[in-house]
């Protein structure tokens, strides 16, 4: 009979065995996150760009800490862009004439992370007009919300939850936007008399208990209106749990002050979806302000969305959830870019999204594993993408493959 010590020693070497094989899975990518920066990576570049930013428009450190002075101060200017960005004429004209067809800002903030060598930044390129914006391909409202409105403000396309568009502002006009046949020529926020309309449906609506605020982005409300919706949603028995979409930790973490988060923290549970879509746009400030959120009990989720050029690469998408995870802020979803008029040029094969699941799945933690998500046109709901894992389904057993791709049975039992 084999002595103990002898099976030890060899399940010992098996064990090195394969975490010989594990290791080598996982090397290549630390090699390429080496190569990919983060914000942190580029606070300096960005400090500069800020005393550079202020100068232009005439402001001061107070004023950089005041989240109203960078709404007011948005850039929309392609003069003032050019002063700050060094821009070519061509670049200029080009900017300019998208902005004739469709709105563009830009706050001060979030400007200051676009680097002297900005073409193919991904701060650069979501936030500044293209050219290819002006194509005719694609639809103004490919999610039919505006058949799916029973009352003011409301959006309604599943059983026990809803929107509520609360305003068409933004700290800076994503160039990728789902509403940006919204957006005008003027921030709008809803009228207080919609906004009642829109709590009484709610309230007359049993079946509703869950209800995300939005808009445009919801934090650009200020506290006492934003504090009013969330009281009145919080006296309504059925409401289990209010949702706030913004991108503010992203493009305007000086919005989430002291005040909102104790005001946040009166009304649980909140649960906040916001959208980082590249690693360069986690900061020492944006992470500050996920961290005074998640200590106020705040529940943070991640809703990126998929974008060529941008974060289509699986070693960019891991390490922006890394980074995510070291924030306290969990990645929830990779959304396929819509089929939105003017922002074609943003859209992946599906192939990609699968093979960035698939990348993920298995070779890092579950937490770091979003769900990829398709919306079915015509505003018929989010579909959920994934790699195939079962192969075959019969009475007695299962075919899956693994997050490795090797193809094994399982037992299926009766």
């Amino acid at each position: 009979m084999m002595q103990e010590k002898e099976i030890v020693n060899i399940e010992r070497k098996q064990s090195i065995l394969r975490a010989k094989e594990l290791k080598a899975d996982a090397i290549p990518f630390l090699e390429a996150a080496a190569f990919i920066p983060t914000g942190s990576d580029c606070a300096a570049a960005a400090s500069a760009k800020k005393h550079q930013i202020l100068e232009v428009l005439k402001g001061d450190e107070v004023d950089w800490n005041d989240w109203k002075w960078h709404v007011k101060n948005r850039v929309r200017d392609a003069g003032i862009l050019t002063r700050i960005l060094g821009l070519g004429d061509v670049e200029k004209k080009r900017i300019e004439k998208v902005g004739r067809m469709y709105r563009w800002a830009i706050s001060p903030y979030y400007l200051s992370l676009i680097p002297h060598d900005y073409q193919e930044n991904p701060i650069y390129r979501q936030s500044v007009p293209d050219i290819r914006e002006l194509s005719e391909a694609g639809s103004l409202d490919p999610m039919n919300e505006a058949l799916t409105s029973p009352a003011p403000c409301i959006t309604r396309r599943y059983p026990d939850r809803l929107i509520i568009n609360v305003t068409n502002q933004c700290a800076m006009f994503c160039r990728h936007c789902q509403r940006r046949r919204n957006i005008g020529e003027n921030d709008r926020h809803a009228l207080w008399e919609d906004l009642t309309k829109a709590i009484a449906y709610i309230a007359e609506n049993r079946e509703i208990r869950d209800v995300l605020i939005t808009g445009g982005d919801a934090l650009l409300l200020d506290d006492r209106t934003l504090e009013w919706i969330l009281n009145e949603l919080h006296a309504i028995p059925h409401v289990e749990m209010k949702r706030i979409g913004t991108r503010i930790p992203v493009t305007l973490p000086q919005r989430v002050t002291p005040e909102l988060v104790q005001m946040l923290k009166k009304y649980p549970p909140v649960y906040i979806n916001t959208q980082f879509n590249h690693p360069l746009e986690i900061t020492p400030d944006a992470a500050g302000a996920c961290e005074r959120l998640a200590e106020a009990g705040v529940v943070l989720g991640n809703q990126a969305v998929l974008l060529k050029g941008i974060n289509d690469s699986p070693a960019v998408m891991k390490k922006l959830n890394h980074e995510l995870l070291k924030i306290r802020v969990r990645p929830y979803y990779i959304f396929q870019a819509k089929d939105v008029r003017g922002t074609q040029h943003w859209q992946t094969n599906i192939k990609t999204g699968l093979n960035i699941i698939e990348s993920l799945r298995g070779h890092t933690s579950g937490l770091a594993v979003p769900t990829y998500i398709v919306n079915a046109p015509g505003g018929m709901g989010k579909v959920p993408i994934m790699p195939e894992s079962i192969l075959d389904i019969q009475d007695d057993k299962v075919t899956i493959k693994t997050w490795e791709g090797k193809v094994m049975e399982i037992a299926n039992p009766c």
